[in-house]
C-alpha cells in the first residue's frame, strides 16, 4: 500500500511533469558530459595500458648518427636497464602512382635473426613478417595502407640512401610506438602521405650503409629503476656517436600526444559538467521553493495530522531525489551513446589493434552522488523553512509583498510606461532575490551558448593565422642529413621554385632553473618571408642578430620570460653549451620551438653554410614538374606540402572539433530552453491567482499575458549581457583546457557568436512564453472569487 505522502508526491509530480522534465534534462546534460568524458578516459587509458604492456612499449628512446653494435653491451650492463634493442631507422621519400607529391616513410629495422622484437613489437593486422632471405619485403603501417588502398602483395618505391628501391608489402601492421602517426615535427596525422615501415635489419643496414651498426636504440627499465641516471649514462656513452639525447616515453611524440588528449578530457570531465549542475541546482531550488510557498496550508495540515518535521522534510527531499535519479538515468544513457560515437572520432588520430568504448560505471555512481548532492544542497534551506513552519502560522496565507511605490515610480520614469509594464517592474522590484536568481540562471544558459560559437571562431582564426599569415611557403623540404649550402642550392634551382629560404635546425636541451625541454632550435634568415614569426597580434617579429626567440608555450613550460638567459645544451656536432638570452616570444598553436638567426646559429655550431632544408614558394603552373623532379632528389627525406597539411587539419582536428561543437550546441540549447521554460512556469504558478484576478476585474487576455511575459522579458534582457560576459570567461577556461604542448586553440570570439547566443536564448524565451500564454488562457477565474482563509 502506498504511503499517503508518496501518493501526494506522485500527484504533485504529475501536475509538474513539464518542469520536472526540464530540470532533469539540464541535469542530464551535465551528467552526460561527465560520464562521456570519464568513460572516454577509461577507454583510452585501459586500451593504452593493455597495448603498451602486451607489445612491450619502450621506456627510453635515443637517436644517434652511427655506432657499432658492440656499444649495446655497455648500455645493457647499466644499472636499471632490463632490456635493450638496437635498430636502424631513417626517413625516406615514397613514390606512389596515385600521389603527385612524394610521401614520407619512416623505416625501422626488425631483428636480424627474424625473431620477434624485444620492444615496441609490431601488431600484424594482415599478412606476415618479412622473410630473412627476402631483401625488399616490408610491413606497412595500417593507416597509410588504408588511406592509399594498399595491401599485401602490392609494391611501392622508396628512395633509400639516394637509390630508388622497390619494396614489396608482405604485411600490414601497427606499433605501440606509433599510436599517433605523424612526421617528425608535425602535430597532425596525414595518413595518406606518411607511414611507418618495418624492414629486416640486414636488408635495411646494407641499403643504408649501416651493416654492423645502429642509429636508434630503445630500452626497457627494470622495475623500480630511476630513469635519470640511466639517461645520463646513455648520453655519456653515445655522445661520441652523434646522439641527440635520450628521452623518456612521456617525451616521445606519440605517447605525449595521447597523454595530452587524456589530460584535456580530464579537465573537461570536471569543468563543463560543473556549469550544468550549477544551473540544475538553481532550477531545483526554484521549483521546490515555489512548491513550499504554494503548499503552506498543506504543510500545516500534515503537521496537524501528526506527521513529524522529519517526515515532512523527507517528503520534499524525495521530490528532489526523483529529479536526481531521473537526470542520472537520462545522463547515463546519453553519455554512453555520445561516448560510443566519439570513439570512432578518435580513430582519426590514434591507432590501436582495437578501440572499443568502455563504460565507466563508477562514473555512473559518482554522477548519481553528484546529482543528488547538488539537488539536496540546492534545497536544504527551502526544506528547512518547510519543516520549521508552525502549523498555526502555515494555515495563514503568506504575508503580502510590500506595495510601496517602486524606485522607477519615485523618480518619475513610470509615466512613460504602460500600466502593464509598470506592474511588471513592480513585481521584479518587490521580489529582488527571486529576480536575481532567475536572471542568474538565464545568464548561465546564455553563457553556455557562447562556447560552441567560440570554438568555431577559434578554428577559423587558427586557419587564417597558421596557413595564411604565418606559413607562406608552398612546400618545406628537409634533407636526409645536414649538409653544405649545395643542398640548398639544388633545392633553390628545382623547376618552378620562385623563392627559397634556408633552414638550419639543431637538437638541443633548453634549461631554465630546474625545468628543461628537448627541442629543435631552428635557424632562419632574418629577412625570411615564407615562414614568418608572429606576435600575439599577428605582427611579424624581426629576428634579432643575437639571442633566442621562443614560442609562448615553451616559455611558459620552462618558466622563462623575455630577458632571461636560458642554458642551451646542443646535442649534436661539437655539442656547445651556452647561455643565451630570450629576445622575444612567438605566438604559435602547435608544438614548442625556439628560433635564432641562421648566421648566429652557424657561429654557435662553428660551421659554414650548413642547411637541413628549405622553405619554397612555387610557380603553380609548374607544380607537377617540380614534384616529379623532387621525387628523384636523393637527399630529400621529408616533404611537407602546405595545402596537404591544411587538408589534413580539416579532416582530423577540424572535423573532430566540429563534432564536439555541435554536441555542445545541442546541450546548451537544451539548457537555455529548460531554464527559460522553468522560470516561466514558476512565475505562472506563483502569480496565477493574481493574473486570474486581473482577468476578473476587466483586464484583457493580452494585457494579462503582457504582465507575466513582460516581467520575464525584462529578466531575460537583464541576463543577456551578464550571460555573454560569463560565456566569454567560460570559453576562455574551456579552451585553455584544450591547450597542451602539442596543440593549442586561440581564444577568439566574434560578434556573430554573441549574436547567435542571443538569438537562441530569445527564441527559447519566445517558445516558453508561447507555452505559458496558453496556460494563462486556462486560468480559473471563478476560483479567485473564493476566500483563501
Amino acid at each position: 500500500m502506498i504511503d499517503p505522502l508518496d501518493r501526494k508526491l506522485l500527484r504533485d509530480m504529475g501536475k509538474m511533469k513539464g518542469q520536472i522534465i526540464a530540470v532533469s534534462l539540464v541535469m542530464a546534460c551535465g551528467l552526460a558530459m561527465m560520464i562521456m568524458t570519464r568513460s572516454l578516459i577509461l577507454t583510452l587509458e585501459s586500451t593504452r595500458s593493455a597495448y603498451y604492456q602486451k607489445y612491450a612499449m619502450a621506456d627510453v628512446f635515443a637517436n644517434l648518427k652511427r655506432a657499432p653494435l658492440s656499444v649495446i653491451e655497455q648500455i645493457a650492463t647499466l644499472p636499471g636497464v632490463a632490456t635493450v634493442e638496437p635498430r636502424v631507422s631513417l626517413d625516406v621519400t615514397l613514390d606512389l602512382p596515385g600521389l603527385s607529391e612524394p610521401a614520407t616513410g619512416h623505416i625501422i629495422s626488425l631483428p636480424e635473426d627474424g625473431g620477434p622484437q624485444k620492444l615496441n613489437r609490431v601488431f600484424l593486422r594482415t599478412g606476415r613478417f618479412p622473410r630473412s632471405d627476402e631483401r625488399r619485403e616490408v610491413v606497412l603501417g595500417e593507416s597509410f595502407a588504408n588511406a592509399n588502398g594498399l595491401k599485401p602483395g602490392d609494391s611501392l618505391v622508396a628512395v633509400i640512401n639516394g637509390r630508388r628501391e622497390t619494396l614489396k608489402i608482405c604485411g600490414i601492421g601497427l606499433s605501440p610506438e606509433y599510436v599517433f602517426e605523424a612526421r617528425a615535427g608535425e602535430t597532425l596525422p596525414d595518413h595518406k602521405r606518411f607511414s611507418v615501415i618495418w624492414m629486416n635489419y640486414r636488408a635495411l643496414a646494407v641499403a643504408y650503409n649501416m651493416d654492423g651498426a645502429f642509429n636508434d636504440v630503445v630500452l626497457d627499465l627494470a622495475p623500480g629503476a630511476s630513469p635519470e641516471p640511466v639517461i645520463e649514462e646513455m648520453d655519456r656513452i653515445l655522445a661520441k656517436y652523434g646522439a641527440g639525447g635520450a628521452y623518456l616515453r612521456k617525451e616521445q611524440a606519440s605517447a605525449q600526444r595521447l597523454d595530452d588528449e587524456i589530460r584535456v578530457l580530464t579537465s573537461l570531465s570536471v569543468a563543463y559538467p560543473l556549469v550544468f549542475l550549477s544551473v540544475a541546482a538553481f532550477m531545483v531550488n526554484a521549483v521546490l521553493a515555489r512548491i513550499v510557498r504554494l503548499q503552506r496550508e498543506q504543510i500545516a495540515q500534515m503537521k496537524a495530522l501528526g506527521y513529524s518535521s522529519r517526515q515532512v522534510g523527507v517528503h520534499y527531499l524525495k521530490f528532489v531525489l526523483v529529479i536526481g535519479i531521473l537526470g542520472t538515468v537520462m545522463g547515463g544513457i546519453a553519455g554512453r551513446l555520445m561516448g560510443a560515437g566519439l570513439v570512432d572520432m578518435y580513430t582519426m588520430f590514434f591507432r590501436f589493434p582495437s578501440l572499443a568504448f568502455r563504460m565507466d560505471y563508477s562514473a555512473m555512481g559518482l554522477a548519481l552522488f553528484i546529482s543528488l548532492g547538488a539537488s539536496v544542497l540546492g534545497v536544504l534551506t527551502v526544506v528547512w523553512q518547510a519543516v520549521k513552519l508552525p502549523p498555526a502560522e502555515a494555515m495563514r496565507p503568506e504575508p503580502p509583498a510590500d506595495f510601496e511605490p517602486s524606485i522607477f515610480e519615485r523618480i518619475g520614469l513610470t509615466r512613460f510606461f504602460s500600466p502593464v509594464f509598470r506592474m511588471a517592474l513592480r513585481n521584479i522590484e518587490r521580489r529582488p532575490w527571486q529576480a536575481v536568481f532567475t536572471s542568474a540562471g538565464l545568464a548561465l544558459a546564455t553563457g553556455l551558448m557562447v562556447l560552441p560559437g567560440a570554438m568555431s571562431d577559434s578554428i577559423d582564426y587558427l586557419l587564417t593565422f597558421q596557413w595564411n599569415s604565418q606559413q607562406r611557403q608552398d612546400v618545406a623540404v628537409f634533407l636526409t642529413e645536414p649538409g653544405s649550402g649545395r643542398g640548398f642550392h639544388d633545392l633553390e634551382h628545382l623547376p618552378g621554385v620562385i623563392r627559397a629560404e634556408p633552414i638550419r635546425s639543431v637538437q638541443a636541451r633548453l634549461k631554465f632553473g630546474h625545468r628543461h625541454r628537448k627541442i629543435a632550435v631552428t635557424g632562419i634568415d632574418k629577412s625570411a618571408n615564407l615562414n614568418r614569426l608572429l606576435d600575439d597580434k599577428g605582427n611579424p617579429i624581426t629576428m634579432p642578430e643575437e639571442g633566442l626567440l621562443m614560442s609562448e608555450m615553451l616559455a611558459k613550460v620552462i618558466g622563462a620570460r623575455i630577458g632571461d638567459e636560458v642554458e642551451v645544451q646542443v646535442l649534436e656536432g661539437r655539442r656547445p653549451n651556452l647561455r643565451i638570452p630570450i629576445r622575444g616570444l612567438v605566438t604559435d598553436f602547435a608544438g614548442v620551438a625556439a628560433y635564432m638567426d641562421i648566421s648566429a646559429l652557424r657561429r654557435m655550431m662553428k660551421e659554414g653554410d650548413t642547411v637541413n632544408g628549405a622553405y619554397l614558394s612555387l610557380d603553380h603552373k609548374r607544380w607537377d614538374e617540380f614534384m616529379r623532379e623532387l621525387k628523384d632528389t636523393p637527399r630529400a627525406a621529408i616533404v611537407m606540402v602546405k595545402r596537404d597539411q591544411l587538408a589534413a587539419f580539416r579532416e582530423t582536428t577540424g572535423k573532430s572539433i566540429g563534432i564536439i561543437r555541435k554536441l555542445y550546441f545541442v546541450l546548451a540549447t537544451i539548457v537555455a530552453f529548460g531554464v527559460v521554460y522553468n522560470s516561466a512556469r514558476i512565475a505562472l504558478s506563483e502569480r496565477s491567482r493574481e493574473l486570474a484576478t486581473l482577468r476578473v476585474v476587466g483586464f484583457s487576455l493580452a494585457e494579462v499575458r503582457g504582465v507575466l511575459v513582460g516581467e520575464l522579458a525584462i529578466l531575460v534582457l537583464l541576463a543577456l549581457p551578464f550571460g555573454l560576459l560569463f560565456g566569454k570567461g567560460l570559453a576562455l577556461f574551456i579552451m585553455s583546457s584544450f591547450s597542451t604542448e602539442t596543440v593549442r586553440l586561440p581564444i577568439v570570439i566574434q560578434s556573430s557568436t554573441y549574436s547567435i547566443a542571443i538569438i537562441v536564448v530569445l527564441t527559447a524565451s519566445v517558445l516558453s512564453f508561447a507555452l505559458v500564454s496558453r496556460m494563462i488562457a486556462k486560468l480559473d477565474m471563478v476560483g479567485v472569487l473564493k476566500a483563501r482563509d
